[in-house]
């Protein structure tokens, strides 16, 4: 639930944060009667999103067993991927966001704005929504009531957050907020990756497609399915969601979910590097 509740917060922060901008800007220049355009293109992109959720689901129930393994790997390797764009592309630039919405809420607001405004929020909502399915599909597939608590609470708490940002004038360094998140969601992304190969492994074992030692055991360890600790217990689950914890994996696994690790968190950290003294010229 926790994993699900991070992925979910950070991504309607994200989508909430950028329509807030939008809607302040055309307070400020003047334009509020335009506000509808934007909520409109809000509503449409949830309704979608939502839509598009359930068909993956639906479609996830009709495949066979087998098959469900290979859906399992590929969503997860999928999510990865583009879990670490967002990530690289939000610790690079969320700095500046504010700018760059800004001056296309501008461009859309004098090119026809009903349909500009609708499509830009469109555009924004619909993509943190989809980010969102492909993230957290492998553990909705996993487990449903826990995803969906966890993706609840995240999605309110990131709409409240917004608000308090945005209408009551809270003050937080979004900067160092998506980096910090970012670090998070690293970590969540390497036990997806490690999660991917494991069920990409099945699916081989299934089709009767020997892996050699990649698929053998690289460690087991001696915790009872009753312990707290038992990667499907009260303490291990969350590490599981949060860290790719596990009480056995396989060579592959180990080695997949360490080197995105060893390669995402330096490279983050980095970019971070970078952007700090990009920043500091202009000072």
């Amino acid at each position: 639930m926790i994993g699900q509740y991070v992925v979910a917060f950070r991504e309607t922060l994200e989508a909430a944060i950028i329509i807030a901008i939008i809607l302040s800007y055309l307070a400020r220049s003047g334009r509020r009667n335009f506000s509808r355009f934007v909520w409109l293109g809000v509503a449409s992109a949830v309704t979608v999103s939502l839509g598009t959720g359930m068909l993956v689901w639906y479609a996830y129930g009709a495949l066979p067993e087998t098959i469900k393994m290979l859906f399992e790997s590929l969503t997860a390797f999928i999510a990865v991927l583009v879990l670490s764009t967002v990530i690289y592309w939000m610790t690079l630039k969320g700095g500046t966001i504010h700018i760059e919405m800004e001056r296309r809420t501008e461009v859309a607001a004098t090119r026809g704005a009903s349909l500009g405004l609708l499509s830009l929020s469109f555009v924004v909502v619909f993509r943190e929504g989809f980010e969102t399915i492909l993230f957290l599909t492998p553990f909705f597939l996993a487990d449903a009531l826990g995803s969906l608590v966890g993706t609840s609470l995240g999605i309110f708490t990131a709409i409240m957050l917004a608000y308090g940002i945005f209408i009551v004038g809270m003050k937080i360094n979004l900067q160092r907020f998506f980096y910090f998140t970012g670090v998070l969601l690293i970590l969540l992304a390497g036990g997806l990756a490690g999660y991917g190969t494991h069920e990409l492994l099945e699916y081989f074992e299934a089709i009767g497609l020997d892996t050699g030692w990649l698929g053998e055991s690289a460690y087991t360890l001696n915790i009872p399915v009753d312990s707290p600790f038992h990667h499907r217990g009260a303490v291990g689950s969350i590490l599981a969601v949060m860290f790719g914890y596990t009480i056995s994996a396989e060579w592959a696994r180990v080695i997949v979910h360490s080197a995105y690790l060893i390669t995402a968190l330096p490279l983050l950290s980095h970019i971070e590097k970078i952007r700090i003294e990009s920043s500091s010229e202009y000072l």
